[in-house]
């Protein structure tokens, strides 16, 4: 005897996993706004890029090019790699998505670390396969833990370097070391959205990995120093045999043509990107400074935000922290769902929101920085 059902029913799984929720936006009732939740750079996009973007708009009755091929040509020629190695996607989230609905399947395992990116796991239980997620060492990948953690099961690793919410990253020797130690079978997914932060001379973003072997892959995104979070625009760098696969289940215009022409002007003015990174630089050290001086707690970041741990004290906590500094229009990121209780992340903005904060915190914590 049938059972007859009412509704459709995801297939199982899907209801069990929690949907993303991005920083918060708005602060009711006060007039003038700083949003530092969602890394945002505060310098916007290159005016190239935007000019690029107004002139796409005159031919918008027109398909996109389905292959990216300009923006895949001005990534290559920036960073000398080969064309056919790069995949462009909606969003490095769409990239990431890709990979798991083309690799895993149920009864397949993914790695991932407990502050780690939060699409991951979203993207490996759409899948059907099942994240293992390891402990971080001082809020930073420990490879010993991944390595532990690789079983017959297991197909894919993410590792978010640098990482977010933390800012921390892991040397290319430790990368390297992962990836000699992992089956040849397995993915090693490098996510480098915050690389062009990074002044490091221990850190490589992924390139040379991918370029030496057939199991990595880097995905880059240009929602961060670029400033083109509104396109959604993403790429990955992979082996021909990866990207030939996720171009079979890729949809055939992912890109629209507007963010395709936007985000080759942005990748070729690079001088303007240098400017996005000096004021990076200049003001983590400086926040980083101001806020441990009035008694809070910082992770040392490469990326272009910190994350701030509060006292366990009552009413100074983060969830006090943060209703107080919304309260004077500074919206910061609450980073309990990557595991984080008592912090809160702050993107750096302009000189004005990041002084704003630090004097707002000050008074939080009744001492000046």
């Amino acid at each position: 005897m049938s059972i007859e059902i009412s509704k459709p029913v995801p297939r199982p799984g899907i209801l069990d996993i929690a949907a993303y929720v991005p920083g918060k936006e708005h602060a009711p009732g006060v007039a003038r706004v700083f949003k530092l939740s969602s890394n945002e750079t505060p310098l916007g996009a290159s005016p190239k890029a935007i000019e690029a973007f107004r002139a796409a708009a005159g031919q918008l009755e027109r398909y996109p090019d389905g292959q990216a091929s300009e923006l895949r040509q001005a990534i290559a020629g920036v960073y000398g790699l080969n064309a056919a190695n790069i995949l462009c996607g909606n969003g490095s989230d769409e990239l990431l998505g890709l990979l798991c609905h083309v690799y895993l399947a149920p009864g397949d395992e993914a790695v991932i670390t407990e502050h780690g990116f939060l699409v991951y796991k979203i993207q490996i239980m759409g899948a059907g396969a099942t994240p293992v997620t390891v402990k971080e060492k001082d809020c930073t990948v420990d490879v010993d833990a991944i390595l532990a953690a690789v079983t017959d099961k297991t197909k894919m690793v993410f590792i978010a370097n640098p990482g977010n919410p933390t800012g921390t990253y892991v040397p290319v020797s430790e990368i390297r070391r992962l990836q000699a130690a992992l089956p040849k079978h397995v993915i090693l997914v490098l996510d480098a959205a915050y690389a062009e932060y990074v002044r490091r001379n221990d850190y490589e973003a992924g390139i040379e990995l991918v370029s030496s072997n057939s199991n990595v892959v880097m995905t880059r995104t240009f929602s961060k120093v670029y400033g083109l979070a509104a396109l959604r625009v993403g790429w990955m760098f992979g082996p021909l045999e990866i990207v030939d696969a996720l171009n079979r289940l890729r949809g055939p215009f992912n890109m629209n043509a507007p963010a395709i022409a936007a985000g080759a002007a942005a990748v070729r003015d690079q001088a303007f990107v240098e400017t996005a990174v000096a004021h990076n630089l200049l003001w983590i050290e400086r926040l980083t400074g101001a806020l441990e001086t009035i008694g809070l707690k910082v992770t040392p970041s490469v990326a272009n935000f910190v994350l701030i741990h509060f006292p366990d004290v009552d009413g100074k906590r983060a969830v006090d922290a943060d209703d107080f500094l919304t309260s004077r229009g500074y919206i910061l990121r609450a980073v309990r769902g990557y595991g984080f209780a008592n912090s809160l992340r702050m993107t750096v903005g302009t000189e004005e929101a990041n002084r704003g904060v630090i004097e707002t915190l000050g008074e939080f914590m009744g001492r000046k920085a």
